[in-house]
């Protein structure tokens, strides 16, 4: 590791010091050795960083659940990576770090929406599909919103709880955001935003039962879409996300701040939709302050107009062009029965990497 990635990565981290205090820093369960670790020993609810009282509350009387929260934030943040890999800023988190995206989530933007949004959702879909698996015992399948069949079908399986997850989720997620202050009010949207995607999207899925695989008869359940599906979804919301201002207004409490849509000839945002109010940066260079990495070394699609693209994922800087060797299964034959065997063949691809 060169001196200059050092020194980067020590200013990240002093920069990152400084915001623990509002950070969700417990998304921290979902990587490292605390995570790897969930599957062969018990969560020790006071080891996890950074729970409030209810959070830590919450965790003991519900720790069989604790291991699908943690699951449920690694969906969030893999799904985020997914989704973010060719602009940028990709989701790059910081490892052995309590504050796992460094500083890039203590200002108010887009990202810091997207993110609340989809490690959100990532818990909500995680409690929901171990209850449906069996994996708890304080929750199941769901017999509440079933209705009467359709034509040609009837109901069979588990139906996914899915307004058990949103439940766990909106508690334990939203346990922290009880402050009267706009970044509160803000997480509070759009942590409910990723949930409700998830109800949005509930649907049927049947399975077919019948002599040659004939269709005779249906069973069917509801299901929760793939979570790629959610991130989609999400993903397009943080495109169209609505920027908002900050007022200030006294309440019994004290002073409150509140959200108010900037731009009142732009459609107002619906419970769906991702606020933010305040602006990125630019991500082009390196800054601790910010937290962006820059995009020195990335790789580029040179025949891209998008973001992804040189010219734009660059800024501007030129990019750099080297060839790559890599070995690749080819001349594949099917062999009765019942294997297939194929070739190595050597392939040569040109690499583009941001200057």
């Amino acid at each position: 590791m060169d001196l200059y990635l050092i020194g980067y990565l020590m200013c990240v981290w002093l920069s990152s010091s400084r915001v623990l205090g509002g950070y969700p820093i417990w998304w921290s369960l979902a990587l490292g050795q605390q995570y790897s670790s969930l599957g062969s020993q018990p969560i020790l609810c006071g080891s996890i960083p950074g729970l409030v009282p209810k959070q830590l509350r919450f965790c003991r009387n519900y720790i069989e659940i604790m291991p699908s929260v943690a699951e449920g934030v690694k969906l969030g943040i893999q799904e985020c990576q997914h989704q973010f890999r060719g602009r940028r800023w990709n989701c790059t988190t910081i490892k052995d770090n309590l504050a796992i995206f460094g500083p890039v989530l203590d200002k108010a933007t887009r990202e810091s929406a997207f993110v609340h949004a989809i490690a959100s959702a990532g818990v909500a879909f995680a409690v929901t599909r171990s209850c449906a698996e069996g994996t708890s015992t304080m929750c199941g399948c769901d017999s509440h919103h079933k209705g009467p069949p359709g034509e040609g079908w009837k109901w069979g399986g588990c139906s996914e709880d899915a307004e058990f997850g949103v439940l766990v989720s909106r508690e334990f997620a939203d346990a922290r955001e009880n402050r009267p202050d706009a970044r509160s009010a803000m997480n509070r949207h759009n942590n409910e935003a990723g949930r409700t995607t998830i109800l949005d999207h509930m649907h049927l899925r049947c399975k077919c039962h019948g002599l040659s695989g004939s269709c005779e008869v249906k069973t069917c359940w509801w299901a929760q879409p793939d979570f790629r599906m959610l991130g989609d979804y999400l993903k397009d919301k943080y495109d169209s996300a609505s920027e908002m201002v900050v007022e200030k207004h006294r309440e019994s409490r004290g002073w409150v701040e509140t959200l108010r849509v900037k731009y009142n000839f732009f459609k107002h945002p619906t419970e769906r939709d991702l606020v933010y109010y305040e602006g990125s940066p630019n991500f082009c260079e390196p800054n601790p302050e910010t937290g962006s990495f820059g995009t020195r070394d990335r790789a580029c699609n040179v025949s891209s107009h998008g973001i992804e693209g040189c010219d734009l994922l660059c800024c501007g800087r030129g990019h750099n062009t080297r060839t790559e060797k890599r070995k690749e299964k080819c001349h594949c034959i099917f062999h009765w029965c019942c294997y297939v065997s194929c070739q190595e063949c050597v392939r040569v691809y040109d690499v583009h990497t941001c200057k």
